[in-house]
């Protein structure tokens, strides 16, 4: 039976014989945050899941779990048997005005072999806010040439410039759409769309720690 991260997060709470009182009292301390009972609940009911990366990350540390079980991804609790594979984070990418690519490695991110992700970015800007991606977080990206309409993609600008953005393509045109409404979007006629090639699509976001005043959420 598949197993979603609320699950496996009452599963584990339970195992430990906490209440949810005694597991936001003890996680808050250990991890310095501010995790509500409400939101908890949500949690272990399926209603939302953590919109922050680190969380997930934050919770199997706490239960001394594997982050592939805590996600429900893997039944392997310990992480035991699971060989990772090894992608590297190439560089950074442009959430905002394009940026010239940057070839040097800045470190190492790890998935599950069978996933098809070939690399990382960090993310530079602020135009995909309203995609909950922000400046800091790490994409991984599946290389591919193509993306369907609304999708993400890392997109390469005239042979130079690096670019995070939704991809449309319509009526000849392409339009890079912003996710931030200060940001206009990028707008390419049928005459210079040969200036624009695809890298890859987003598969995930690994979020950066962030502090809101209502708390995680």
């Amino acid at each position: 039976m598949f197993e979603t991260f609320g699950d496996r997060l009452k599963k584990l709470r339970l195992e430990h014989e906490m209440t949810i009182d005694e597991f936001i009292k003890e996680f808050n301390k250990r991890y310095d945050t501010n995790l509500k009972k409400s939101m908890v609940s949500r949690y272990e009911n399926n209603i939302h899941t953590p919109k922050q990366f680190t969380i997930v990350e934050n919770i199997a540390d706490f239960f001394g779990v594997d982050i592939n079980y805590m996600m429900g991804r893997s039944d392997d609790k310990y992480g035991e048997n699971i060989k990772y594979k090894q992608i590297p984070i190439l560089g950074t990418i442009a959430a905002g005005i394009p940026i010239s690519a940057q070839e040097d490695r800045l470190g190492y991110e790890y998935v599950l072999p069978h996933e098809d992700i070939h690399f990382c970015l960090k993310v530079k800007g602020d135009s995909m806010i309203g995609a909950r991606i922000f400046d800091g977080d790490i994409v991984f990206i599946r290389k591919q040439d193509i993306v369907e309409n609304g999708e993400i993609a890392a997109v390469q600008i005239d042979g130079e410039e690096v670019t995070l953005k939704r991809f449309y393509k319509e009526n000849g045109r392409i339009i890079l759409h912003s996710e931030n409404p200060l940001i206009p979007d990028m707008i390419f006629t049928a005459k210079d769309k040969k200036l624009i090639k695809i890298l890859g699509k987003v598969i995930y976001v690994k979020f950066k720690a962030r502090w809101y005043t209502n708390g995680y959420d």
